[in-house]
């Protein structure tokens, strides 16, 4: 580690997920709590801690409770399509929350991690305040619309050429460690959200997105369907908007507001 995330003294916990799945969680700062979750083939060092965010939210006053999902980061990561079943990410996220003792705290998400946080808002989370960060509408109301694409990288790996964008996907895998098979499941668990449900969240939200990203749809329809939704944009795309300063300073000022 490097930078601002060689000093942050960070306490692992597990937690058991659907099915008993050791759940690894990544502890760090003190204050409020906020759980944020990580997207899709990536973990929580790299979406939260790699780059500075989880300095700069600790530095303002928060405990930070960063879970690797189920077949990501140091968590399980079964090769069975049963440990896989729709809304396994949302029954884990919202076995952290019980088994953590969690009321009063704030919740959000990129990418993944954002779809994820609207399935547990969905599903009666109560958190004060919600980030949905490199997430669209489309992504929330029809999940697989890029699944395909994905499908895709994960059933042809290493046949890609340079600097595709299916090349640049699975560079980022090797990255992060991860689990082609696994990944392949975590397909499985994607459940849409019907508009009117996410016409319904009371809470205050914040949509954060990169300005070139569109890989799940139009991020300021989903801030305009929110009824207390703002939205805010960062410099980047989908996957190098997570690694901008300006994003964890977005995330500060709204959580502080």
């Amino acid at each position: 580690m490097s930078g601002p995330t060689s000093d942050l003294p960070i306490e692992k916990l597990e937690i058991k997920g659907l099915g008993g799945l050791p759940l690894a969680v990544h502890v760090v700062g003190e204050g409020r709590d906020l759980v944020l979750i990580h997207g899709y083939f990536s973990n929580a060092y790299t979406n939260w801690i790699r780059y500075g965010h989880a300095a700069k939210l600790v530095e303002a006053g928060f405990r930070l409770i960063l879970p690797d999902l189920r077949g990501h980061g140091e968590s399980g990561k079964p090769h069975d399509a049963a440990a896989y079943p729709p809304d396994a990410l949302t029954e884990d996220g919202l076995a952290l929350v019980e088994q953590l003792g969690l009321t009063e705290y704030d919740l959000g998400g990129y990418s993944l991690g954002a779809r994820t946080t609207v399935r547990m808002l969905a599903r009666g989370a109560t958190p004060r305040r919600v980030i949905l960060a490199g997430m669209g509408l489309r992504g929330l109301v029809q999940t697989l619309d890029n699944g395909g694409y994905y499908r895709n990288v994960l059933t042809n790996l290493g046949t890609f050429e340079r600097g595709t964008s299916e090349w640049m996907t699975e560079a980022f895998l090797k990255t992060t460690k991860g689990d082609p098979v696994a990944m392949l499941h975590i397909l499985n668990t994607f459940v849409d959200t019907p508009r009117e449900v996410i016409a319904g969240f009371q809470q205050p939200i914040e949509v954060i997105c990169g300005a070139d990203d569109r890989d799940n749809g139009v991020a300021q329809e989903l801030a305009e369907l929110l009824p207390h939704g703002r939205y805010v944009e960062v410099p980047g795309n989908h996957m190098n908007a997570v690694t901008r300063k300006e994003l964890g300073q977005a995330m500060v000022d709204f959580l502080t507001d």
